[in-house]
């Protein structure tokens, strides 16, 4: 007796249609290039009625892209990374971070009955 599965004979993630007639036809497309500082070119595919913007994101630096190879935009300023630890050294002292860390460790002391 032969199974019911509709799917037989083909497995997940095969492709699908494979020529346009079957997909449907795609959109029509303008190309447009982009440029950062360093000089990378990223070539994008956008459709006819899309909003084309200003500026893109280099995909091989990070810095920011425009249309003018002449003139890409400037990276701007870019603030360093900070940890946590420096995020809080900004808002306290030294001394008041000791004082801080002293009152917890007496809190830990007196719930392990070390006081």
């Amino acid at each position: 007796m032969v199974g019911g599965n509709a799917i037989r004979g083909t497995r997940i993630g095969a492709a699908g249609p494979s020529s346009e007639s079957e997909r449907g036809e795609t959109a029509p497309r303008s190309v447009v290039s982009y440029w950062c500082a360093n000089g990378h070119e990223s070539r994008l595919s956008f459709a006819l009625d899309a909003e084309i913007p200003n500026e893109w994101d280099c995909p091989k630096c990070g810095l920011p892209g425009g249309q003018d190879v002449q003139n890409p935009p400037s990276s701007g300023r870019t603030e360093p990374f900070k940890s946590h630890l420096e995020y809080v050294k900004e808002r306290r002292s030294d001394e008041e971070g000791e004082a801080l860390l002293e009152e917890a460790l007496e809190k830990l002391r007196q719930r392990r009955g070390r006081a």
